[in-house]
């Protein structure tokens, strides 16, 4: 009797070894699938932000064609990438004191992140006020890239239309 239980212990023994044999060899395929996913998020993001920043700086360099004292620059880095538009303009006051108003347009495709979403943001101050802070983000697998390029045209005009109503 004994004989046979060492046996059956045997049989339960190899069957458990293969049972977490199979486990760990899932494992690895999950991760090696995760890790392919990963590397087709990161190149989706990639392409999505190349073609976004793109647009951005051919919408924002036309800026100081129209409003002179606009000094246009690329952005890149850890906010992410697109372009920004500035000036500095100096305003008498009474007594002839001296102020600064600062004016600004940012608009930057965001970083790559764990949540793995294409957002954008843009920033627009007039004359030292916030005019606007706006963002969109979409899941990477879910991206309309004509409606982030419309968002990105309307967020332009928008700050356009609000500097020249102000100035």
């Amino acid at each position: 009797m004994q004989r046979q239980s060492a046996m059956d212990f045997e049989q339960r023994l190899q069957k458990a070894i293969q049972r977490g044999q199979r486990r760990r060899d899932e494992r690895v395929r999950e991760a090696q699938t995760q890790a392919g996913d990963e590397g087709e998020l990161r190149r989706l993001h990639s392409q999505f932000r190349l073609a976004l920043s793109e647009h951005i700086e051919e919408c924002m360099a036309r800026l100081p064609n129209h409003f002179p004292g606009f000094q246009f620059e690329t952005v890149f880095g850890e906010r992410g990438w697109g372009a920004a538009c500035s000036r500095d303009d100096l305003q008498m006051g009474p007594g002839g004191r001296r102020a600064t108003q600062y004016s600004r347009l940012e608009i930057t495709v965001r970083p790559l992140t764990e949540v793995r979403i294409l957002e954008i943001g843009a920033k627009g101050t007039i004359r030292n006020k916030e005019a606007f802070l706006r963002s969109h983000y979409d899941r990477l697998e879910d991206v309309d890239l004509d409606h982030f390029l419309g968002l990105i045209d309307r967020w332009v005009l928008d700050y356009v239309e609000q500097y020249a109503a102000d100035v």
